[in-house]
């Protein structure tokens, strides 16, 4: 049986980001595809976002991180985002990795800006999605796309799902 790996479904070519684009992944859609069960995921839309979507950044308000409208900041889409993250579970629990977008508000895992009310970036963060399924599921191997432009980096997540 193949490994269970989810991925963010743009990155297979799903016209679902916020401005109805894709961000096809040639080493995923290929090499991973061949070898491993590919579960595509997307937080925002099928939290009911809709495609296209106003743009969303990470604020951080206080102490807590929402995801705000970026044109239109009175847009708070937190808890709808959330809901969707807890209703992943039993599915998180079924993945042997998980393959994110990079600088999504949602999938990124370590690289997104987070900005302060004022408007300010002032470090970098996970998205809602990431940070909630690194949080929950702590042995869940989470790599951004980005990641699998190094050799290293692929070698490493096939040997992780013990395709190597």
């Amino acid at each position: 049986m193949k490994p269970r790996v989810g991925v963010s479904a743009c990155l297979l070519g799903r016209a679902v980001r916020y401005d109805g684009s894709s961000k096809p992944h040639a080493w995923i859609m290929e090499e991973l595809a061949r070898r491993a069960e590919l579960v595509p995921l997307c937080p925002e839309l099928e939290a009911g976002l809709g495609v296209p979507r106003p743009p969303v950044r990470l604020v951080r308000v206080g102490r807590a991180v929402r995801a705000r409208g970026v044109e239109e900041p009175e847009l708070d889409v937190t808890e709808r985002l959330n809901a969707w993250n807890r209703e992943t579970e039993p599915l998180l629990d079924s993945l042997e990795a998980l393959v994110l977008k990079s600088r999504s508000p949602s999938c990124g895992a370590g690289s997104v800006p987070l900005f302060s009310n004022a408007g300010e970036k002032v470090e970098r963060t996970s998205g809602l999605f990431a940070a909630f399924a690194q949080q929950r599921f702590p042995n869940l191997w989470v790599v951004e796309e980005s990641a699998l432009e190094r050799e290293a980096e692929r070698q490493a997540l096939l040997r992780r799902l013990g395709l190597q």
